[in-house]
């Protein structure tokens, strides 16, 4: 092989290399576009899914919600707590930050305020005590001086959560069975008054 055709092979080995490398760069960048465009459609579907959960929770929450409201008025006024009037998902907002509870019921003397759980578990207990004596009297306070209960209600009712709220001297509410609900508080239970008269 002469020089020339030495030479001639040579850049017939660059031409090759760089025709192979703009082939590898436009498959690269196909790949990559490809890469994107899934990620893209991940990330919407993601989207997508978060939204119907978040929809699903809400739309459980308020049938949890409505179960208990159906019947608790009659419950506690059964156990001598006259309230008459009920407001599902009381919200109050103050200093740009806001409450939700769940069930509120009052008369002129007495609020129960009930977080309801589809389980009900100790630490959502001791959530709910920590936002009764902090930030309900601060978010809701035309009740202040009024005798406010707390109780807690749930579908299912783990880690003895029943018995912790109870000693933290709150209602325990069961939705389901007969009756739909019913408050699992021995008659003679003496519930915490969490308002400011006490």
């Amino acid at each position: 092989m002469n020089i020339q055709e030495h030479e001639k092979a040579i850049q017939e080995i660059w031409a090759l290399f760089r025709e192979t490398d703009r082939e590898f760069k436009a498959m690269s960048q196909k790949t990559d576009k490809r890469f994107k465009e899934t990620d893209r459609q991940f990330r919407e579907t993601d989207k997508k899914i978060n939204k119907l959960a978040g929809l699903f929770d809400d739309q459980w929450g308020k049938l949890m919600e409505a179960l208990v409201e159906g019947s608790v008025l009659k419950l506690f006024q059964d156990r001598g707590v006259g309230v008459y009037q009920i407001f599902q998902r009381a919200r109050s907002h103050r200093n740009g930050r806001h409450m939700e509870v769940d069930l509120l019921m009052v008369n002129n003397d007495e609020v129960v305020v009930v977080e309801v759980k589809t389980t009900l578990r100790a630490e959502y207990v001791s959530k709910f005590v920590e936002k009764l004596t902090g930030r309900f009297p601060e978010f809701f306070p035309r009740y202040a001086g009024l005798n406010v209960y707390g109780a807690v209600a749930g579908l299912r009712i783990v880690q003895e959560s029943n018995l912790f709220a109870e000693r933290q001297g709150l209602f325990v509410i069961k939705v389901g069975g007969e009756g739909m609900t019913q408050i699992l508080n021995k008659e003679d239970f003496d519930p915490k008054n969490f308002g400011t008269s006490s």
